[in-house]
């Protein structure tokens, strides 16, 4: 608690004594809060709508944002997101959720770039050492906590993460950015022109080299990594019509982490990969819209511990929004294919070694103006799968306006974390039989049937901000049995619940602070039936609370001052001490081309764990990095 007092002091002391000088500086940002407001969002009803009248608790990322946190990466910007939990593991891994379930292998939380879905389909989660993005040419990441699954199907049980990348359009010229510190390194290049009369493309190239990071005694964990990555976008704009062809290939490897039991060899994890994507959209009369979408995805992954898939997915998807009287309707289908193959580490198996699999589905979504200041939206998915087959997930969300700045907003939905390889096909040992741990051949869909209220209100141009209460009631959750052959089934059901909420005030012209907190209480149980011997605390780790404060400041013309404090409780199953953070970046525009910037992390606090189990897990301590941005 002392800490806590420290560190609040320590921000306030940091900020409070340049307030007079900000009277006289630039504003805070390009965007006011009236702007934030009214940017356009697409992740809660798959159509463009103002923030301020989304039915969803969704926060939204912004480019400011981005460049001024001074991340380096996509997992560390999506801190900035107070309704998500975000834990790092080591050098390059991470478990991120929203509203629980956190783990390495967290899989209720849908991940989208630019449309491409990027979960690992043999495991429903998303393996963050393989996602990273140009941060520079981020838009906007809209985040919404919350079920999605009418809309974006299985998977988008806990939350949505959609990363949106400018158009090329937005990104002629040159960047370069270079940053050091010692802890990493890394350089991007990005150069955009355009193309004939209504095109524009851009290509991009970024590295990155983390170092080891150090357990609590100041040992080395083999963790240290490279990563490379380029890619490309492309689009043309005609007068109904616009056409984006884009695409992206990486390579990581991670350094050697020795042997095991003297003879067996952990050679470096390396993965790699590489997309191409296209989407088509025709404006129609009315305010209409048709958009066909299809991209190719093909990953690769050696972990000598674990396993090793390789995995080629394919997806196609048609939607089709339109207005008739005052019902806003958005429906559409898809088709996703996915063929892997993989092979076994020292610890897991899969059987068979080698699977297809396919989803199809079909979705229509009709927002209904009941009044001038009430909106009723149904919504229908049918989505079929390879294990389970048909998934019915209905939505119902009531939004209402009591003023032009005020939104109150409830929802009733289901969604379902269908079956993935890992559900079915695994098994531990590789070498078995006999297993201690088996797919089971009956495992079907978890399903969360999820109540939502919600508030979001701009009472004064200074002042915004958003409130959400949640009540997940879960039905056949994963569990296992007691050795030896424990089958995957699912006997754990209960509810979790909480509440989230964030608020921004413009202080001044050049002084905006922005807060937030997440809170989050479990009650799990196993069925009579289950022989399950961990039961619900095997349900990934979370902290029952987070929260955050922002503080960004113009001291002066072309200067920047951020001071960021967070504090995350305990991980009660892994034994993790709550930790409190405070980062700060100082930004300096030297001309309109160059800017440099100053970053330290985790300045006046102890290293500390973020996720693992002792004494071999990894501890982040202080760190600090220059970064110099040429922008012509």
């Amino acid at each position: 608690m002392n800490q806590i007092r420290w560190t609040h002091a320590v921000l306030l002391s940091l900020t409070l004594p340049l307030a007079q000088a900000a009277l006289a500086s630039h504003d805070i940002a390009d965007l006011s809060l009236e702007d934030l407001a009214g940017i356009q969002v697409t992740s809660a009803s798959r159509r463009a709508e103002p923030l301020s009248a989304a039915p969803a608790s969704i926060y939204v990322i912004s480019a400011d944002a981005i460049r001024r946190s001074g991340a380096s990466s996509l997992p560390e910007v999506l801190r900035l997101a107070p309704n998500l939990q975000v834990a790092r593991i080591d050098a390059t891994q991470y478990a991120i959720s929203a509203r629980g379930f956190n783990n390495a292998i967290g899989n209720k939380l849908l991940v989208l770039i630019d449309g491409r879905t990027v979960y690992a389909p043999f495991f429903s989660g998303v393996l963050w050492d393989q996602q990273d993005v140009m941060l520079a040419d981020v838009a906007r990441i809209e985040v919404i906590s919350g079920p999605g699954a009418t809309l974006w199907g299985a998977n988008a049980v806990n939350g949505i993460i959609n990363i949106i990348t400018r158009s090329s359009a937005d990104t002629q010229g040159l960047l370069a950015v270079v940053r050091a510190g010692n802890q990493e390194r890394g350089a991007a290049v990005r150069y955009g022109a355009a193309w004939g009369e209504a095109g524009h493309v851009r290509l991009y190239a970024r590295t990155n080299r983390p170092d080891n990071t150090e357990t609590a005694v100041g040992n080395d964990v083999p963790d240290a990594n490279e990563r490379h990555q380029l890619g490309f976008r492309a689009d043309w704009a005609g007068s109904a019509d616009t056409f984006t062809l884009q695409g992206d290939t990486y390579r990581t490897r991670a350094e050697h982490r020795g042997f095991v039991g003297g003879s067996f060899e952990l050679t470096p994890i390396e993965t790699s990969g590489a997309n191409l994507l296209g989407r088509w959209t025709r404006r129609l009369d009315g305010g209409s819209d048709l958009r066909v979408q299809a991209y190719l995805d093909r990953t690769e992954r050696d972990d000598a511990l674990l396993y090793k898939p390789r995995i080629t997915l394919a997806d196609l998807e048609m939607q089709h929004s339109l207005n008739i009287g005052e019902h806003k309707i958005v429906w559409g289908g898809g088709y996703r294919r996915s063929k892997d193959t993989i092979d076994p580490g020292l610890f897991f198996a899969f059987v068979p070694a080698s699977r297809t699999l396919r989803w199809t589905n079909l979705f229509v979504q009709d927002a209904l103006a009941l009044s001038s200041t009430l909106e009723l939206t149904l919504g229908l998915k049918f989505e079929h799968n390879s294990y389970t087959g048909t998934e019915t997930l209905p939505n119902l969300r009531l939004a209402w306006q009591p003023a032009a700045n005020q939104l109150v907003w409830g929802a009733l939905s289901r969604a379902v974390r269908a079956p993935a390889r890992l559900d079915r096909d695994i098994r531990l040992p590789a070498a078995g039989p006999p297993y201690a741990i088996a797919g089971g051949p009956d495992f079907v869909s978890e399903v969360a049937n999820v109540l939502e209220l919600g508030y979001r209100a701009q009472p004064s141009t200074e002042w915004s901000y958003s409130a959400t209460a949640f009540l997940h009631d879960w039905r056949g959750l994963r569990s296992g049995q007691r050795p030896p052959n424990a089958l995957v089934q699912n006997q754990i059901d209960g509810k979790t619940w909480g509440v989230e909420g964030w608020a921004t005030w413009q202080a001044l012209p050049a002084w905006r602070l922005s807060a937030g907190l997440s809170t989050l209480k479990k009650d799990l149980r196993l069925r009579p039936e289950s022989t399950d011997p961990v039961g619900p605390s095997n349900m990934g780790d979370d902290p029952d609370h987070h929260w955050s404060l922002r503080s960004a400041f113009n001291p002066a013309a072309g200067q920047e001052f951020d001071v960021w404090l967070r504090r995350v409780g305990e991980l009660p199953r892994l034994s993790v001490p709550a930790y409190t953070a405070v980062d700060a970046r100082y930004g300096w525009r030297i001309t309109r081309e160059v800017e440099l910037a100053l970053v330290g992390q985790n300045l006046f606090g102890a290293s500390h764990p973020e996720y693992g189990a002792a004494p071999t897990r990894s501890e982040f301590g202080r760190s600090f990095m220059a970064w110099l941005r040429v922008e012509l």
